[in-house]
C-alpha cells in the first residue's frame, strides 16, 4: 500500500515544544508518533531547515533531536519551486514578504505529495490559499494538493 505523503512546514516540527499551545502541541506530538511508526512519507525542504537555524537555543537542538526520530526526504527549492513561489505572488495568493512559505508550497507540489501540514493559519491553512494551490497546480498541471491542520491527520479514538 502507497503511504500517503506528507510535507511538514516549520510550524509543525516547531509545536512539538509549544508549551503556549498545550492542545497543538499534544496534537503534534500524536501526529509525530504515527510519523515514527512509519505511517506516512515525510519530505522537508531547505526552507524547514533555514527557518529551524534561527530559533534560538536550547529549543533548536530539540527540535532537531525530534527531527533524528523520523525518517524523511529533504527537498531543495530548485527552479520549479521558483516558478510555483512566482506564481503563488503573481496571482496575489501570497504576498512576496511571504516567499518563503510560497517556497514551502512549490517543495511540496513539485514532490507530488498528497498534503502540505501546517499550523500556519494566516498564510497556508485557509481558503484564499487552499483555493489558490488548486488553481496553481491546475494551470501548471501538477498533481493536487491539499493545505490541512496536524489535527486533520491524527487518528484520534473516541
Amino acid at each position: 500500500m502507497k503511504k500517503i505523503r506528507l510535507y511538514l512546514d516549520t510550524s509543525v516540527i516547531s509545536h512539538l515544544e509549544a508549551p503556549d499551545a498545550p492542545e497543538k502541541m499534544q496534537e503534534t506530538i500524536d501526529l509525530w508518533e504515527e510519523i515514527k511508526n512509519g505511517q506516512y512519507k515525510i519530505y522537508l525542504s531547505s526552507v524547514v531547515f533555514d527557518e529551524l537555524d534561527d530559533c534560538h537555543e536550547p529549543k533548536r537542538l530539540m527540535l532537531y533531536n525530534f527531527l533524528e526520530q523520523i525518517e524523511y526526504e529533504q527537498l531543495e527549492v530548485n527552479s520549479a519551486v521558483r516558478e510555483i513561489a512566482n506564481e503563488i505572488i503573481r496571482l496575489d495568493i501570497l504576498k512576496q514578504k511571504h516567499l518563503r512559505d510560497c517556497f514551502h508550497i512549490g517543495c511540496a507540489i513539485v514532490s507530488e505529495c498528497d498534503y502540505i501540514v501546517s499550523w500556519n493559519f494566516k498564510h497556508m491553512v485557509n481558503v484564499k490559499v487552499v483555493k489558490g494551490v488548486r488553481a496553481i497546480t491546475n494551470l501548471l498541471d501538477y498533481k493536487p494538493i491539499d493545505l490541512i491542520s496536524p489535527s486533520m491527520l491524527i487518528n484520534k479514538e473516541e
